[in-house]
């Protein structure tokens, strides 16, 4: 009896170390993004070289030491916010592709959750744009390949539709790049409270890329 008793105390103490763990741990994650909010909106409003660390500091009301127990530099801050920008449309263009659609609805679909992405982070991609040549070497060339591997990813799919007779287009390589090159552009001009809502931008693209690989017109029962 004492042992299980003993076995019970000892679980009960276990679980309140993992949350408080976990507690911390969400903290952590949350002072963390908010740094990379703030220098993101900084960044963009008005340029990396511009923004100082103690500006920074200054906008989130705390102390240059503060960001250093989450950043070795500024410089790191650049990558850390980059890396969102062209992370994340991989990962919408890598959801859609995973999807057992045939390759005209998974594009539609890779279309629309791409640019839905890019103009969620539309300040992430145009501070990248802007303060590319910025970057640590290293991170330039990660964010290089992470774009090459979007490429390649979109023209596989292309290929596949062709095959399927489903579009037609003259080069794989450059249609790849004209549709990727369209969809980040359009972080570049999109505001949210501007002329076009997120949805209207999303449904233009969507027509232009049909367009663009010929994809052949849907049937009137088509989703």
């Amino acid at each position: 009896m004492a042992a299980r008793v003993s076995a019970s105390k000892a679980n009960k103490k276990s679980e309140v170390q993992s949350h408080k763990h976990e507690l911390r741990t969400e903290v952590q994650e949350f002072k963390r993004r908010r740094i990379l909010e703030q220098s993101r909106e900084l960044f963009f409003a008005q340029g990396y070289e511009a923004t100082t660390l103690d500006t920074i500091a200054a906008e989130l009301k705390v102390t240059k030491p503060f960001l250093y127990s989450y950043f070795r530099n500024k410089s790191e801050i650049l990558n850390a916010i980059c890396e969102i920008g062209i992370r994340s449309p991989l990962a919408a263009l890598d959801a859609a592709l995973s999807t057992k659609l045939p390759p005209g609805e998974k594009l539609r679909l890779a279309i629309e959750r791409v640019t839905s992405t890019v103009l969620e982070n539309h300040q992430c991609i145009v501070v990248y744009r802007r303060e590319e040549m910025n970057l640590e070497r290293e991170e330039y060339q990660i964010l290089a390949d992470l774009k090459l591997e979007f490429d390649r990813k979109l023209s596989s799919l292309l290929v596949d539709g062709a095959k399927r007779g489903e579009f037609t287009f003259d080069d794989t390589d450059f249609t790849a790049l004209a549709i990727g090159g369209l969809l980040t552009w359009a972080a570049l001009w999109w505001r949210p409270n501007g002329r076009w809502t997120q949805h209207d931008v999303v449904m233009h693209l969507i027509r232009n890329v049909e367009r663009m690989v010929g994809r052949k017109a849907r049937t009137a029962g088509a989703n």
